[in-house]
């Protein structure tokens, strides 16, 4: 089973106000890209603007249809930044709870890239056209300890990307990283081999915090140093571990992270989301390889 990584909260905070140091924030204003608290948003006819660019005739001052705030990715400012994170670790939990009511249920779940039970018996995976595997299994939990790690991490990780990303390209970054991490598992794993939990799409959030952090040239050694110690126990004989998954949910993380904080702001949307097609793409065309070797 795969296992998520440790908490890196502390690591990966958003920064202060420039005004208002003690206060977190993912809003940043358009004219100087300086970090803005909203008691220090003055609302322009795009996006939001520092005292100091309106005092200084950069700004347009406030005007009733100026955008809503943005986040560091160009995202929405939510009032609850955290909602996507709260409904996917709400999504694993029942999940896990159905599947402990119902432990058959587990067998349709779970990635399985193609196994006969017998030789007149039907051929079940993905090879045999059970595509829904790739994703139902990233939301999959067998064992509490395995579903406990897995939703502290994305509730410590997931929490603060959702807001400096904004929901949409959050959720995007989830999705695809996890289903790159059963594309991997798929493509290099035994094709019998059962594979099952959140930790390819947790570790994409890994790898996207790295991007953030040192975009917002944060200390990198503290993340260096929770990955190197998961990448440890993954890699490590006897835990039963999926290092496709990990490893595929991570390299989709980090391209995915840098182009959604790298992007160019005249650009954004086209960079950011053509970023997760990409990659989407990558992952369509591996399973197509792996399925026409299969079958």
């Amino acid at each position: 089973m795969d296992q998520a990584p440790d908490s890196a909260q502390q690591a990966q905070d958003l920064p202060g106000c420039y005004r208002h140091p003690d206060r977190a924030t993912g809003v940043r204003c358009t004219r100087c890209d300086r970090p803005i608290c909203p008691a220090c948003m003055v609302s322009a006819s795009v996006g939001f603007q520092c005292p100091e660019c309106v005092r200084t005739g950069s700004g347009t001052g406030h005007r009733p249809d100026a955008s809503r705030p943005r986040t560091l990715a160009g995202g929405t400012v939510a009032a609850d930044p955290h909602l996507v994170t709260k409904i996917l670790i709400g999504i694993n939990v029942l999940v896990f709870i159905a599947v402990q009511a119902r432990p058959s249920l587990l067998n349709d779940l779970y990635l399985l890239g193609s196994w006969q039970s017998t030789p007149f018996s039907p051929v079940q995976g993905v090879a045999a056209g059970e595509w829904y595997r790739l994703l139902t299994s990233t939301f999959t939990h067998e064992a509490i300890w395995h579903i406990a790690f897995n939703m502290l991490s994305l509730w410590w990780l997931g929490g603060p990307l959702e807001a400096a990303l904004g929901r949409a390209r959050y959720l995007c970054l989830y999705l695809v990283s996890g289903l790159a991490g059963s594309t991997l598992a798929y493509l290099a794993a035994s094709p019998s081999t059962a594979t099952l939990g959140a930790s390819g799409a947790v570790f994409g959030l890994f790898g996207a915090t790295a991007v953030l952090m040192r975009r917002l040239k944060y200390d990198m050694r503290p993340i260096i140093a929770l990955l190197a110690i998961n990448l440890i126990f993954t890699f490590s004989p006897g835990f039963n571990i999926s290092w496709q998954a990990h490893i595929g949910g991570l390299v989709a993380g980090v391209v995915i992270g840098y182009g959604m904080v790298h992007a160019p702001r005249e650009r954004r949307a086209l960079v950011q989301y053509g970023t997760v097609a990409l990659v989407l793409a990558v992952v369509v065309g591996l399973t197509l390889l792996r399925t026409a070797q299969l079958t």
